[in-house]
């Protein structure tokens, strides 16, 4: 037996020829980016008077903290919903690369919003923000510097701000650098990301 199934000094090697049949990308229990979309829709559906955190998500997604996030996604991670395996379904089926966030993918799902990459959505809001007052130069730096954090964090709130900008102190700092306007700056980013949707 132990000859049979080979050791390190003695391996198996197969001396047959290979031959690829094909390449097929599938999604646990579905084979079609359909049918694992529409499963996630019906999934996103089910839980939102379950889960106050996907409720929030859609009918106010400024109020979401970066708590309720990791539990979403612990959630849909352990459903078979991962941010990546939707981004490659939603690829595979429309041929584009859609960045979009979590937050993003879930409400398409539950309100039929346009799936829009996040980075877009932070760009936009920026817009908003730097045409709302004549910034100085170190203010636009300094909002330029929070626009992309926002990117890769998709939620920004006073911790965050504390700990990725601490050499230069965290959120007071910030705040004096943007003349006591912080909490104005974050409330309206939020505010332009996520529009409160018609039918939520």
């Amino acid at each position: 037996v132990k000859y049979l199934i080979g050791t390190s000094d003695n391996p198996i090697i197969y001396t047959g020829e290979d031959k690829l049949i094909g390449i097929t990308q599938g999604y646990g229990k579905h084979e079609k980016p359909d049918d694992y979309l529409i499963s996630f829709s019906d999934f996103i559906k089910q839980q939102i008077s379950e889960v106050a955190a996907l409720k929030v998500i859609c009918t106010q997604p400024k109020n979401i903290t970066r708590q309720d996030l990791k539990d979403i996604k612990l959630l849909l991670d352990n459903n078979g919903f991962s941010e990546t395996s939707l981004k490659t379904a939603w690829r595979n089926k429309t041929n584009h690369e859609i960045a979009a966030s979590i937050i993003g993918y879930i409400r398409q799902a539950a309100l039929g919003e346009a799936l829009i990459p996040f980075e877009d959505r932070v760009s936009n809001a920026m817009q908003q923000i730097y045409g709302s007052q004549n910034w100085t130069p170190m203010q636009r730096k300094t909002l330029d510097n929070l626009a992309s954090q926002l990117v890769h964090e998709v939620i920004i709130d006073a911790e965050l701000i504390n700990d990725i900008f601490s050499d230069v102190g965290g959120y007071k700092g910030i705040n004096k650098r943007l003349a006591n306007q912080l909490d104005n700056v974050v409330e309206a980013i939020n505010d332009h990301l996520w529009p409160v949707a018609a039918n939520a």
